[in-house]
């Protein structure tokens, strides 16, 4: 099967993150449920914004793995998936940080 598809990066660039924000976030509830993690200190919306750009980083795994195989029109669409959720990362959380 080629993989040298420009969708197929799309697809998992888009898909990837999603799924992990989601899988990380169902993890640090359960930290929080067993009471191994706490809030003080921390600002209203920390947690979110930091398991969002762990999730967007989620990305480098597979752009790795296309980019030692050579499959540059994978990498190219991953990569647009990557700066596409950076973008609407910042847009969502710009004011807060800035």
């Amino acid at each position: 099967m080629n993989r040298n598809k420009i969708w197929i990066g799309l697809l998992i660039g888009a898909a990837l993150p999603f799924v992990g924000y989601a899988i990380l976030l169902m993890v640090y509830d359960q930290l929080d449920a067993i009471g191994w993690t706490s809030r003080t200190g921390l600002s209203d919306n920390f947690r979110q914004r930091t398991l969002g750009v762990i999730a967007i980083c989620l990305n480098l795994i597979p752009l790795n793995y296309f980019q030692r195989r050579r499959n540059f029109e994978s990498v190219r669409g991953i990569a647009i998936m990557t700066v596409l959720y950076a973008i609407g990362w910042v847009l969502y959380f710009g004011k807060t940080i800035f």
